[in-house]
Formats: structure tokens, C-alpha cells, sequence
């Protein structure tokens, strides 16, 4: 604040959130499930959000996108627990990807249950079929660091800590640190 009234910058804070939470309470009603306390921040993308259960008390923070482009799955694709916190994540399924409860997801995440196909070089690859497709679930309290990419088929375990930049190929154990790319434990997490 300054000696002549609100800060303009607090003014447009508070503009901003009242703008959210509009967003939110709209379309928290297209999502299959939408837990109460918790809130979408603009922008936002979704492809098929009547796919995706959403807990209670989430942060979806800025540039989040969740994608669910076959809707031949009987129910929810996308299963996100309480508490769990993004920014800038892209959430992509055809089959099922799982997120705990009080996951938190650094800057850039991109986590997917699939991949294209690649076989046919006269083909574009957004044409070609899914080449894998397999679920993709991230245990209780992990923390995904930014820019951190999960690919299909992968497990990782509740407490675990995945550096920035990593990979994930394949399952990673609870309570350890992995990095790199492809990610490796590092060391686990002793109580």
C-alpha cells in the first residue's frame, strides 16, 4: 500500500482471483467430479473434463491442461486426489492416470498413459495410432520437480522424489530420490 490507497498491483491480485474463482465455480460443474475447496487459475485447457475427477482442496495452477481425447472409457480417465498441487502441467489419458493424495507437481510436469506410433514414415505421427498405451499412477505425497516427463506404464511410489528434467520409464520405488533421464534412484528417503 501506498500513502494514496491501494496498491494497483493488489487491486489487480484481487481481480485476478475473483476472475478464477468465476472460472471455477463454472466449470467445476463439466468435470465428472469436482471436490469442494479446490480451484482451477486461468488460463486453463481441458479436453473432455467430463472424463477427469478432481479432489478436494487442488491447486490447478496457470497453463495446466488435462486431455482426454478417446471417450470410449466407460467412466474417468484422469483421477486426481486431494490436496494435490500443479503448475503449468499437462495431463494427458486414453486409459487411466492416477494421481494420490497431496501429490505436488513442479512447473512444466507432463505426464501421459500413451505414446504415437512412429512405424510409418509416410505417415505424420499425430496420424499414426497409439503405439502404447498402459496406466500411470503417482503414489501419496510425491513431488514431481519441474519439467519432469512420466511416460506409460509407470508407477511411482508414495514419498518418492523425482528431480527436475527426469524421465520416468519405469516404476520407481516409495521414499527414494531418482533423477535423470532415464530416472535412477538415487538414494531412498530413511525415516
Amino acid at each position: 500500500m501506498t500513502g494514496r490507497g491501494i496498491n494497483p498491483m493488489t487491486l489487480m491480485e484481487y481481480a485476478t482471483r475473483a476472475r478464477d474463482a468465476a472460472y471455477t465455480k463454472i466449470a467445476a460443474t463439466g468435470f465428472a467430479d469436482f471436490g469442494r475447496g479446490s480451484r482451477i487459475m486461468l488460463p486453463f485447457r481441458a479436453g473432455n473434463p467430463q472424463k477427469v475427477v478432481v479432489g478436494r482442496d487442488v491447486l490447478i495452477g496457470p497453463s495446466s491442461w488435462f486431455m482426454v481425447p478417446l471417450l470410449d472409457a466407460a467412466g474417468p480417465v484422469i483421477h486426481i486426489g486431494d490436496r494435490v498441487r500443479m503448475n503449468q502441467t499437462s495431463i494427458t489419458a486414453v486409459e487411466e492416470v492416477i494421481i494420490e493424495d497431496a501429490v505436488a507437481l513442479a512447473r512444466g510436469v507432463y505426464i501421459s498413459d500413451h505414446t504415437h506410433g512412429f512405424d510409418d514414415p509416410d505417415i505424420p505421427i499425430r496420424d499414426q495410432p497409439l503405439a502404447r498405451v498402459a496406466p500411470v499412477r503417482i503414489g501419496r505425497g510425491a513431488w514431481l520437480g519441474q519439467n519432469v516427463v512420466v511416460m506409460p506404464g509407470v508407477t511411482i511410489g508414495a514419498g518418492t522424489v523425482v528431480g527436475a528434467n527426469a524421465v520416468v520409464t519405469s516404476d520407481l520405488p516409495p521414499r527414494c530420490v531418482a533423477v535423470g533421464a532415464p530416472a535412477r534412484v538415487l538414494r531412498e528417503i530413511v525415516s
